[in-house]
């Protein structure tokens, strides 16, 4: 996988060659009937090409005329024709669209069967048929694995819509006209008629803190997203209502044990979440990072005898950056047949892939290594496992060290008053100088709550940013902070660094980390299965202690130490490396005048987003090495390409646009 320097950098080549795609959905429900069904079967087929790079193996639509679903299949499991969806039962009161695996289906067949339900395919997806007749909304806590569902009961004259419990699939949805409408991915949406395409100021105003967007918003005025463990029902009056069905358990579940015990148990747990992610009919794989939790996911498929086991790693030529020695490591360990690339980025070719593929501005920069490595595994394997979700499962970012050790409750409060305003007070640009960032952070973390503290290690526009960057159109937001949608995961936790974790498990974690791989993945027809997100995996870690997971000093520690029958020292306990590029570099040199013509054009300096001042100055200070701002600059960069491709276009870009 060489770099793509020399072609069209705005060209689309790549995902939309993939002969086989991921799983999309598409629908919407009317409070009366929109149109003739021939007239709405072709509009939700016309929904439904919008996400042809996620499929199909097979495509379908079904309406009524005033209620319609659309889907396209990637074939995983039951290759057959009977996996055809939108799919019904028998006497044709319930159509259901899925997107995603259900690993326990099996297992609900049989109980199903035991109630007399005769099924037709081997697929999961009438699982979810059946199942929903007996057990109606407690279905979905039945469930074990990801998804996205959207189900239609005739009888009963009510839509569902459903998404699993960390957010692997995604759901969207918007009002227009008294109809609802839904997809896996926003520009379905958008291709309703008359559906407005404008930019939602609030969203962008979190986007700046977190770098994506989080949940129920989207960047787009009017557009939702379901949030993770919840379902959605649309009653015949056309009220609507939102329902949590499922919560990661708190720290009254921890349970006080030996760690010799715990570690036994662990191995066990992991093992069995991996053993139900290996269902699959055509060719599987695993993302072997070297990280720690990549390579126990392999050490658990070797234990499970899954012959050989087709791992995949990429490389980078900037030492800071590659990993590719550990992963080597790793699958000469278990035998692997391992497939590794040293790639060379090029950036400006794949940012108007990233813009049009995520739909929303979304500045994680490990999204590009990630579409690389997808793209390598697809031309091997149509399913892969991966190693997403054993930070938050164990406490394995270093902040949550950090958040555990402070002492700041034993200042008086007085004084705690007065060194948070103090820390408020520096502009959040001295962070990129160490002992300045050293004094802001304990400020900081002296003066305010707990998610004011936690906030210098994850905000990348904190509120002192924002005050000096704000144009017009953006200053009205200045009030309302950001991280206060951290505050309830902190008040459900007895210590800060708990409350981190968890605070991060219900949003880095389905917003960003989740959104990160789903689309990356499908762009390429790849489904990425992570078994360290099972469910019953999530609720059995929940109860160990925050203490031993982070036992002397070393973050996930319970969970290396368990580990260390079956992985070398030296992988478990080297320094995390994150997944990153060295974009910092790229705004130096390659993408230099890239930026500042797109950041200080005449078009982005009348959007009024923010004063062109500031612009420039941490353009000036990135280039001349003064400051670190590549994160900023990063964020700002995808965030005008956004406004560029999906509210300036005459046209909603259904397809990536070449160059103008």
């Amino acid at each position: 996988m060489a770099a793509v320097s020399g072609r069209n950098p705005w060209a689309f080549d790549g995902p939309g060659e993939s002969p086989l795609k991921m799983c999309g959905l598409a629908g919407f429900w009317a409070a009366d009937a929109v149109g003739p069904v021939e007239e709405m079967e072709a509009r939700l087929g016309a929904m439904i090409a919008t996400l042809h790079h996620r499929g199909p193996d097979d495509r379908g639509v079904w309406s009524d005329g005033r209620v319609g679903l659309a889907h396209a299949r990637l074939s995983i499991i039951d290759l057959s024709s009977h996996g055809h969806q939108p799919m019904s039962d028998p006497s044709g009161r319930v159509q259901v669209v899925f997107n995603g695996e259900i690993y326990n289906f099996q297992e609900l067949r049989a109980e199903l069967e035991g109630l007399n339900c005769h099924f037709d395919s081997q697929c999961d997806t009438e699982v979810i048929v059946h199942g929903y007749l007996q057990w109606g909304e407690g279905l979905f806590a039945r469930l074990n694995g990801m998804f996205a569902i959207a189900l239609w009961d005739a009888t009963e004259q009510r839509l569902l819509l459903a998404r699993d419990r960390v957010g692997k699939k995604p759901l969207y949805y918007g009002w227009h006209d008294n109809t609802l409408i839904f997809d896996s991915e926003i520009r379905a949406v958008l291709m309703w008629p008359g559906m407005p395409r404008e930019a939602n100021y609030e969203a962008i105003h979190h986007y700046l803190t977190y770098q994506y967007v989080p949940a129920p918003w989207t960047a787009f005025d009017g557009i939702l997203k379901l949030p993770a463990a919840h379902y959605m029902v649309v009653e015949p009056n056309g009220r609507s209502r939102i329902e949590r069905y499922w919560q990661l358990p708190t720290a009254e579940a921890e349970i006080e044990r030996p760690a010799e015990q715990i570690c036994e148990e662990l191995r066990f747990e992991l093992k069995e979440a991996v053993r139900s992610r290996l269902m699959s009919d055509v060719p599987l794989g695993a993302l072997l990072s070297g990280g720690v939790d990549s390579s126990a996911v392999v050490a658990m498929m070797a234990e499970l005898g899954v012959g050989t086991i087709k791992t995949f790693s990429i490389g980078f030529n900037e030492a800071d950056y590659d990993e590719t020695r550990y992963a080597r490591q790793v699958a000469e360990q278990f035998g692997t047949e391992h497939h590794q690339q040293i790639v060379e980025p090029d950036a400006l070719a794949i940012l108007p892939q990233l813009v049009w593929h995520y739909c929303q501005p979304f500045a994680d920069i490990s999204a590009i290594p990630t579409f690389y490595v997808s793209q390598m595994a697809r031309e091997q394997v149509t399913v892969v496992l991966n190693g997403d979700g054993g930070d938050e499962n164990f406490m394995g970012y270093d902040r949550y060290q950090r958040m555990a050790t402070t002492q700041y409750d034993r200042i008086p409060a007085p004084l705690r008053g007065m060194m948070g305003a103090m820390g408020r007070a520096m502009p959040v640009q001295t962070e990129q100088i160490r002992l300045l960032r050293g004094v802001r952070c304990i400020l900081l973390a002296a003066g305010e709550r707990d998610s004011r503290r936690y906030a210098p290690y994850l905000v990348y526009f904190g509120e002192g940013d924002k005050q000096l960057a704000y144009g017009d159109t953006m200053r009205a937001h200045l009030a309302d902070s950001s991280l206060d949608l951290l505050d309830p995961y902190f008040a459900e936790c007895d210590d800060p660094a708990s409350g981190a974790a968890r605070a991060d498990f219900h949003t880095y974690l389905p917003d960003d980390l989740m959104v990160k791989v789903d689309i990356a993945s499908m762009a390429y027809g790849l489904e990425a299965r992570s078994p360290l997100l099972d469910h019953r995996f999530l609720e059995w870690a929940a109860t160990i202690p925050t203490d031993q997971k982070l036992a002397g000093g070393v973050s996930k520690k319970i969970f290396k130490q368990a580990l260390e029958p079956v992985l070398p020292h030296d992988i478990l306990y080297r320094k995390k490396m994150g997944f990153g590029m060295p974009v910092e570099h790229w705004i130096r040199d390659d993408m230099r005048a890239f930026c500042y013509d797109t950041l200080l054009s005449e078009k982005a300096k009348k959007r009024g987003l923010f004063r062109p001042e500031y612009v420039q100055g941490i353009l000036d200070e990135h280039c001349a090495g003064s400051r670190l701002h590549h994160t900023r600059i990063w964020g700002l960069l995808m965030l005008e390409l956004w406004f560029c491709m999906w509210i300036d276009a005459d046209e909603l870009p259904t397809e990536a646009p070449a160059h103008p």
